[in-house]
């Protein structure tokens, strides 16, 4: 919104006085979608403090004897919003004005309204004449593990991490945080000591363990871990837990050129101005819950550590894709889903599948790291009274949580479910119709796991038939819960469903190896999903991840890149009613694939 053009504001061209030959204001409004009940009133209001903001800046210069100044560079002076919707400046307790040259034909006062909400509307200038963003940089490796440490939920992570994960952060973190390096250092001294005599350790740590039990191998680790050199101390953890002529044990393979790209394949092209507009909204809605529970902020220092950080807009198209149109034959894409894929990246359109399939190897050792993030905050929030869900799916077991199908984790087979299981109170597992890995149901008998199953045990498992209306089996030795046994028919088809929409219809890296990143993608993705259907509707019907996914699937928006912020207008209506008042479309800042800028959402 803006003021006409005025010839002069303030002032007689007499001493003291500050004349003004040309001024244009334009009022941004961020949040909402009202200018309130007096539009015109309030550019009034921002004209009518004009001179005393000018004033109050040139003060030093006006008090000051001497001859007349006259300013021909453009001036631009940005505004920020007092305690009620009344301008301010920095004096009283707000932003400062801002007061810059900048190569513009005219000054240009930026007043916000008092929205809450970050928003902003479509009649802003402010791009031509914003001031260029501050270099971003995700933060390491360090930060991210330093903070589970002070949640107390760093061991309980490495606890999760394959040997891989744990070797591939100790470089990154040596120097940057001894403690937390010394700490991995002990976990990967502790897995080969269970595994076998200490003698068979490296002389120099066999020495630095030596007479220390298992709660004193980080004390004794960091003393040698201060001492030694950076290099030898990751060699010698690559030595560990796996056997002479391993892959982790052979020396880095020198780097090679990239291959030529597929024709018609470019390279990433950042986006930092313009406007896009996108089929669907919905791979933006999933930023805030995942910001939510820290899983956004880890993404930045999980790649960091692998010196990937860079490559953060290629997980960012993978996520998207999950949620947005089936692939035909397994692989193939329609052009609307990779321009909105890219839009949610960040990037020009086409993010070709070379990139994305060399991105999925090269974070293999980051992605076990962001699903122990995702499945500790889905752990803690889990009620052992509530049973959990396992199915066979793209050859893992897949564990849920039953109570809103929050997805916990993937794994190979059973044993590799149970540290969640316990981490979620023990509670009964449901096992629903999949292509179970042989062995399954004693791995869970012979852990003590409470199992419910309507799936026929094969000879041997350790599962007895229960009197029931239908075929059900239950653990040997154990009471089923008549409230399980009653639910699970209705959670099965549930579960089904949401695998075979996010697992088999819709493929990320269709073209990847191995299903890593396609895992740990599909958990973001149906985390994203499952809150905003527990949002939105838990008091009115059984949320479920599908209700999110097929009733925003054709939501769309106009995305605007600018260099400090992206912006996501969407339609308005009783969706982004719902949204709203969910706190669904809060600022998320610092999306790393954004580059650090903030991504916001409006109505229009």
């Amino acid at each position: 919104m803006s003021a006409p053009t005025a010839p002069a504001i303030g002032g007689t061209g007499e001493s003291g006085d500050i004349t003004v030959h040309r001024c244009t204001v334009t009022v941004v409004r961020r949040g909402g979608w009202s200018w309130g009940p007096d539009p015109h009133g309030l550019v009034r209001r921002v004209v009518d403090s004009l001179p005393e903001l000018l004033a109050d800046h040139f003060a030093e210069r006006l008090a000051a004897d001497g001859p007349d100044v006259e300013i021909t560079e453009p001036l631009i002076v940005t505004v920020g919003p007092g305690r009620n919707g009344t301008l301010h400046q920095a004096t009283n307790g707000g932003p400062p004005v801002e007061v810059h040259f900048a190569p513009a034909p005219m000054v240009e006062i930026h007043a916000d309204a008092p929205d809450a909400e970050a928003d902003t509307d479509a009649m802003s200038l402010e791009d031509s004449f914003a001031a260029p963003p501050e270099p971003w940089t995700a933060p390491g490796a360090a930060a991210l593990f330093a903070e589970l440490a002070e949640r107390g939920e760093l061991d309980a992570l490495l606890a999760l991490l394959p040997d891989e994960s744990v070797r591939a952060y100790l470089p990154a973190l040596l120097g940057a945080d001894d403690t937390t390096a010394a700490r991995l250092l002990a976990e990967l001294v502790g897995r080969a000591l269970a595994a076998g005599p200490a003698e068979a350790l490296p002389e120099p740590l066999r020495t630095a363990v030596a007479g220390s039990d298992a709660a004193g191998l980080p004390r004794a680790l960091a003393a040698y871990v201060a001492s030694a050199d950076p290099e030898e101390a990751v060699r010698l953890a690559r030595t560990l837990t796996d056997p002479p002529g391993s892959p982790a044990q052979e020396p880095p393979a020198i780097a090679v050129a990239p291959q030529p790209l597929a024709p018609g394949a470019t390279a990433m092209a950042p986006r930092t101005t313009g406007d896009v507009r996108v089929w669907s909204a919905l791979p933006f809605l999933l930023a805030g819950p995942l910001a939510r529970i820290g899983y956004l902020d880890a993404i930045g220092p999980a790649l960091a550590g692998l010196e990937l950080a860079e490559d953060a807009p290629l997980f960012a198209v993978a996520l998207a894709y999950k949620v947005l149109g089936s692939t035909a034959r397994g692989w193939r894409r329609t052009e609307r889903d990779t321009e909105a894929a890219a839009a949610f990246a960040g990037l020009h359109p086409p993010v070709a599948e070379e990139h994305l399939t060399a991105f999925a190897r090269q974070a293999r050792p980051a992605l076990p790291v962001l699903d122990g993030v995702l499945a500790l905050s889905v752990c803690r929030g889990h009620d052992p009274a509530d049973p959990l869900l396992i199915t066979g799916a793209d050859d893992a077991l897949l564990l849920v949580d039953a109570q809103g199908m929050f997805p916990i984790a993937w794994a190979a087979d059973a044993a590799g479910l149970l540290p969640y299981w316990q981490a979620c109170g023990r509670p009964t597992v449901l096992l629903c119709d999949g292509p179970l890995p042989p062995g399954t149901l004693r791995d869970l008998a012979s852990a003590g796991v409470p199992f419910l199953t309507g799936v026929r045990p094969l000879r041997g498992d350790p599962a007895t038939r229960l009197p029931w209306r239908t075929p059900l089996w239950a653990a040997t030795g154990t009471t089923p819960d008549p409230r399980s046994a009653a639910e699970l028919p209705t959670h099965a088809e549930r579960f089904a469903a949401m695998v075979t929409a996010l697992v088999t219809e819709r493929r990320a890296v269709p073209l990847a190896p191995d299903g890593g990143l396609e895992h740990t993608v599909t958990l973001a993705a149906a985390l994203g999903l499952s809150t905003v259907a527990w949002t939105l509707w838990r008091d009115r019907e059984t949320p479920d991840p599908l209700l999110a996914l097929h009733r925003f699937a054709d939501l769309e928006a106009t995305v605007r890149f600018e260099p400090a912020a992206v912006r996501v207008r969407v339609p308005m209506g009783r969706r982004h009613a719902d949204l709203l008042r969910g706190g669904l479309l809060a600022d998320v800042p610092d999306v790393v694939w954004l580059g650090g800028r903030t991504l916001t959402f409006s109505a229009g």
